[in-house]
């Protein structure tokens, strides 16, 4: 059956090739939506080997966390912006699975991940969700949570208002834009240390948010993790 199955799958390949999400080039068999060539090219910040670094210091001065990094550097019309378009936009959660379990296999190397409570994805307003059909940041979650051994919570921060579009807004602007826009609900007081985890990083607003509503509810030991990072 499994010599079929092979079977059956090459010769599916022919007509319909399972192409990177990266570069649209045609996968090899022991590849999974990105090719070998696009893993090994991505744009890597490395920002858990940096004290004090690029990504963290958009915090400073805002709120109060225990770090910050992100996994990839995002730039217009390269690699990443096209793997996070197949993820947001062309229904492929199985893609934030899969970048998530690669960055936590990633962080996992160099840095140790102790006494965590769990892994808090940032919400979608429900309406947003249920459009898309998930919510890209639960995904990554959910294969960063594999890769770390550190349970995943996606029901403790909700979203309660839809913003407007955050594109062509200053920090300053993102932040008045999505005030109060998050609460956290049914509070588990269990929950102190916490790693809260989004796509993409800009100007770190949407986090902000995010981390107020968290401390307004006793979590005040929080890192901060990304995905990509738009410098």
């Amino acid at each position: 059956m499994n010599l079929f199955n092979t079977y059956l799958s090459d010769f599916c390949s022919l007509f319909f090739p399972a192409l990177c999400c990266g570069c649209k080039t045609t996968l090899l068999r022991q590849e999974e939506l990105l090719c070998t060539k696009c893993i090994y090219n991505l744009p890597y910040t490395n920002h858990n080997l940096q004290e004090n670094n690029q990504l963290e210091k958009i915090f400073w001065g805002r709120v109060n966390i225990l770090g910050a990094s992100a996994f990839l550097y995002f730039k217009q019309g390269g690699t990443v912006q096209r793997i996070m378009h197949q993820l947001k936009y062309n229904n492929r959660p199985d893609l934030g699975f899969l970048l998530g379990e690669l960055y936590g296999k990633h962080l996992i190397k160099h840095t140790e991940f102790k006494d965590y409570d769990a892994i808090i994805p940032v919400p979608l307003y429900r309406t947003k969700e249920k459009k898309r059909g998930y919510n890209q940041s639960e995904k990554i979650a959910l294969g960063l949570g594999q890769s770390l051994d550190i349970p995943v919570n996606n029901s403790l921060l909700v979203r309660v208002k839809s913003t407007d579009s955050q594109v062509h807004k200053n920090r300053i602007s993102r932040y008045e834009n999505l005030k109060h826009s998050f609460i956290v609900k049914n509070n588990q007081p269990n929950l102190k240390k916490v790693i809260l985890i989004d796509d993409t990083i800009t100007t770190g607003s949407t986090l902000e948010a995010c981390i107020e509503a968290l401390n307004h509810n006793g979590i005040h030991e929080i890192t901060v993790l990304g995905i990509a990072y738009a410098t």
